[in-house]
């Protein structure tokens, strides 16, 4: 094996990564001292890394083509990269008491964001007669494609293998109890995924993935299996959201004010006056509020990041004055 060997990370939980290697094989490694000490990137699953000693450590991690992330669930304003290099995110909604229109609004927000192709997929659609207003309802959100399907029964299945070209990447993400495992399960042809029957109480479900995992499917595709997200807080920059709300974006370019918010009471607002969907604005107008505190928070953190190197540059200086 030479000095450096490029590797995929096809699991990241915490400290423990698996790589794929150029023959292959796959690897438990660790992450170098000098990346854990020195970078303020971590690997996740789909980074491609340079190993060293003898292939038992990351010790760099290469531009990221797309980046799927989301702010960290804790209280710092920190980004977490739930996935690299992925050219599609497939986003899972059961359409049971899982679907949510503001929820999917997050998830393609997300996906805005990240760079890579957003496909809306309609799981349980086999518990409905006729989908037709979930089509439609989902079709406001997203100008993106938008598959029914029943990855129990697998009907719909192929149409979304067929998305997928070989040596490409997908991520799947959802809420438990969407149904990503059975999907998973489904799309490799056989039971690999554990998978459990949401609760009749709430129609929530269990986490069967407690960590994101890349997964070979049949026709030469990676698939990143994602667990259940308890939290969706979003890591993006404001402008996005005209990625996501296209219709709003479109309407805003005719509003009297360039900082027009789009409030009740706004003289000359474009917005208002089409009377877009009420759930429509208001999910447009808390995301907005969302993605403005996170960018005010960002912005706080980089001056006092800024501040403390100023400090230590000075209290450098003096003490080689005082040597001197």
């Amino acid at each position: 094996m030479s000095e450096h060997t490029r590797a995929r990370v096809a699991f990241a939980s915490r400290d423990h990564f698996l790589v794929w290697l150029p023959d292959g094989s796959e690897r438990n490694v660790t992450v170098s001292g000098r990346l854990r000490h020195e970078s303020t990137i971590w690997p996740a699953t789909g980074d491609w890394v340079s190993l060293r000693d003898g292939g038992v450590m990351i010790d760099s991690i290469e531009p990221r083509r797309t980046t799927l992330s989301r702010k960290d669930p804790g209280r710092a304003i920190e980004e977490q990269v739930l996935a690299a290099n992925i050219d599609r995110l497939f986003i899972v909604t059961g359409l049971d008491r899982d679907y949510n229109p503001r929820r999917l609004e997050r998830y393609l927000l997300l996906a805005a964001e990240s760079g890579a192709e957003a496909v809306v997929l309609l799981n349980k659609a086999d518990l409905h007669h006729d989908i037709a207003e979930f089509l439609s309802e989902t079709r406001v959100l997203t100008e993106g494609l938008v598959l029914p399907l029943s990855a129990r029964s697998g009907w719909g299945v192929d149409a979304v293998a067929g998305l997928m070209c070989p040596g490409e990447t997908a991520a799947l993400i959802g809420s438990s109890g969407a149904g990503k495992s059975t999907l998973v399960n489904a799309l490799l042809g056989g039971e690999r995924q554990r998978t459990y029957a949401v609760r009749e109480s709430d129609q929530k479900g269990r986490h069967t993935t407690t960590g994101r995992e890349m997964i070979r499917i049949p026709g030469g595709w990676l698939l990143i299996d994602m667990p259940g997200l308890r939290e969706l807080q979003l890591w993006a920059d404001p402008e996005t959201l005209g990625d996501a709300f296209a219709e709003i974006a479109e309407l805003a370019e005719q509003c009297r004010f360039r900082d027009c918010r789009h409030e009740p009471g706004t003289p000359g607002c474009a917005v208002l006056a089409a009377n877009l969907d009420e759930g429509r604005m208001q999910g447009f107008a808390k995301l907005t509020r969302e993605l403005d505190y996170v960018e005010r928070q960002r912005d706080m953190n980089l001056k006092l990041a800024e501040k403390k190197r100023w400090k230590s540059i000075h209290k450098a200086m003096r003490n080689f004055d005082k040597r001197a």
